[in-house]
């Protein structure tokens, strides 16, 4: 082993997406065996999850007319090839497109592993001129540059190598770790008195995850909207994003009736169907007490919220989004040739389809109406369920997985 070498780890910015969550842990784990430094390309947000390891910020802002990103882009890459010489740097590993950019055109002797965290073929945010150059040159063009790739899902790897041209004896998949102990833990502090009524008031379903279009919250507002004329039900978000106003407004506009914890915390009743409850510092408390997760993402790549409710012992229904669900829950199928149209058991929970085609929309989101109705009228199958996410999730402690990463690192190492 090359004990104490010194690793760079580099991201675009510390804000609470899941890459970050994983970055954190990656950089505290490596830290047991490397001398670990984070680059990041300015501190705007400040640093969500922080670790004790050496922060070096390249100070370089991202906004800007196309000339001015051009310009903070090749600043980017000239400070971080200087920060590279400057430590010494062994192993260089970038999360997040943008930083593996970077991270490649600033290479010089040093390893380059890049950290795939989510699908590029099916990302709605790579989209515009932008994005055809993104998937059409610069990935193709760059990709290969790295002396290793990582993808957080085994269903990523098809669509690097068809899709982008980079070569398969690069890639490996490494899955997301979890701190399941920690979770657990987390997972039974005390709810509220206010919080307690709420989730003994009806059966609860619960979402976590950033408000956004990539977890695509919207249609299952409709769908609990239709649950609801059947029985009685709550819908819990926990999360916040850009979305949350046009998500209130869609509830409001269903007829649903609306707690959002940032308009009057203080508010906090049984007497409203749908709540957003923003950020959590502990967003576990309020997963372990609920009936059941649902999960609409449009995409994904290894699914961080999916994976915690999983811990918790939730039955979970997931769309069968590219990539991440289909290999937690049902880890011996693969993706169907044409997209799910009606639920399907998988071994650890049900897959439901993905709710983004207008044409098939109304279809789609009746056969999750009609998963949730079965599953709310049956609490022996969502024990059932519950027992089996909760052992499937012991395939992804932070013991079995991180050793794959410190493997790794001594392989290109030695190369």
């Amino acid at each position: 082993m090359l004990f104490k070498a010194n690793v760079l780890l580099v991201i675009p910015n510390f804000g609470l997406g899941g890459a970050q969550r994983v970055f954190h842990d990656h950089s505290v784990e490596l830290a047991h065996y490397y001398h670990v430094t984070e680059a990041v390309f300015n501190l705007d947000g400040g640093n969500m999850y922080p670790s004790s390891n050496e922060v070096v910020s390249l100070d370089v802002a991202g906004a800007g007319g196309p000339i001015n990103k051009l310009r903070n882009f090749w600043r980017r890459v000239t400070r971080l090839k200087a920060l590279k010489r400057q430590l010494n740097v062994a192993v260089s590993i970038s999360h997040l497109e943008g930083a593996d950019y970077i991270n490649l055109l600033s290479k010089g002797p040093e390893k380059v592993i890049l950290c795939i965290h989510g699908s590029k073929l099916h990302d709605a945010n790579i989209a515009g001129p932008v994005g055809w150059l993104r998937k059409n040159m610069l990935m193709p063009a760059l990709y290969n540059r790295a002396d290793r790739i990582v993808t957080v899902s085994r269903d990523i790897i098809p669509e690097l190598i068809t899709s982008f041209g980079v070569k398969p004896e690069k890639l490996l998949t490494i899955n997301n770790f979890f701190e399941v102990s920690d979770i657990e833990t987390k997972s039974r502090e005390a709810l509220s008195t206010a919080e307690e009524m709420v989730y003994a008031a009806a059966p609860v379903l619960v979402t976590a995850g950033r408000l956004s279009i990539q977890k695509n919250q919207a249609p299952l507002l409709a769908i609990f909207a239709a649950l609801l004329k059947q029985q009685p039900t709550k819908l819990l978000f926990v999360g916040d994003g850009d979305l949350r106003d046009s998500l209130v407004a869609r509830a409001r506009e269903l007829g649903l009736r609306v707690y959002a914890q940032w308009e009057n915390p203080s508010a906090l009743t049984p007497d409203y169907d749908v709540y957003f409850l923003g950020l959590q510092h502990n967003p576990f408390k309020y997963l372990r007490p609920a009936t059941a997760f649902v999960f609409p993402s449009a995409w994904e790549g290894f699914p961080m919220a999916l994976g915690e409710a999983m811990i918790c012992g939730l039955p979970v229904l997931s769309a069968d989004c590219p990539t991440g669900p289909r290999e937690m829950l049902s880890p011996t199928t693969t993706t169907p040739a044409t997209p799910l149209r009606q639920a399907e058991m998988g071994a650890y929970g049900l897959l439901l389809p993905v709710l983004t085609q207008p044409t098939t929309l109304a279809a789609d989101e009746a056969v999750w109406v009609a998963a949730l109705a079965a599953l709310l009228t049956n609490a022996a199958e969502r024990e059932r369920l519950g027992q089996l996410a909760r052992g499937r999730m012991q395939d992804f402690t932070r013991e079995r997985i991180a050793d794959q990463w410190i493997q790794l690192v001594e392989q290109v190492c030695q190369a």
